[in-house]
């Protein structure tokens, strides 16, 4: 009996602590998994390709429910970049279907959980300290696509050497895009 009763204290401390007198939520039981860069933002895998309605009405879902506590995402279109799939396929160590959110280098799930936890009141408890997106995701160099036509090859993925030799753009990504130089 005594066991359970300490297992149901550790439980209840790894779950909620108290901060100021109100009970929040821990992101220490959430699994560390930091995507690059993702050590002290919201890191948001989604896709915008409508390929497979489920998965872009979830990313959309998702979207819109972060977009709501106005908050500087950092999001990570798979679609629109190859190297965003293969970060988090290394991420969850085998390929999973987007959205995807991090918060602080801590995995918080797909759109089951940031529904579940946005219903209970507990996901703005998650986001204390995080920067705040005041433009509300509006940029003047990419209207908020966060990917724009590389500047180097115009978006060919070809540049021209001296030699008259043509060869890959090393700047851009598969689609001749590079991310936003402006809201990056």
């Amino acid at each position: 009996m005594e066991r359970r009763s300490k297992m149901a204290v550790y439980e209840e401390a790894n779950i909620q602590k108290e901060v100021d007198g109100k009970l929040c939520v821990n992101l220490s039981r959430y699994s560390l998994r930091c995507p690059p860069g993702g050590d002290a933002t919201l890191v948001l895998y989604t896709t915008t390709l409508r390929g497979i309605r489920k998965t872009f009405e979830d990313c959309n879902c998702v979207r819109s429910i972060l977009q709501t506590y106005r908050l500087r995402i950092d999001e990570r279109d798979v679609s629109m970049h190859l190297g965003f799939l293969n970060e988090l396929r290394g991420l969850m160590d085998r390929l999973v279907s987007v959205p995807r959110l991090f918060i602080r280098g801590r995995y918080i799930g797909g759109v089951e959980e940031v529904t579940r936890l946005h219903d209970n009141g507990e996901l703005n408890e998650l986001f204390e300290g995080l920067p705040r997106d005041e433009t509300m995701g509006s940029c003047d160099g990419c209207d908020g696509i966060r990917f724009v036509p590389c500047l180097e090859c115009r978006g060919s993925c070809r540049i021209r050497c001296d030699d008259n030799t043509v060869k890959r753009c090393p700047d851009c990504n598969e689609n001749g895009l590079i991310q936003c130089p402006i809201c990056r």
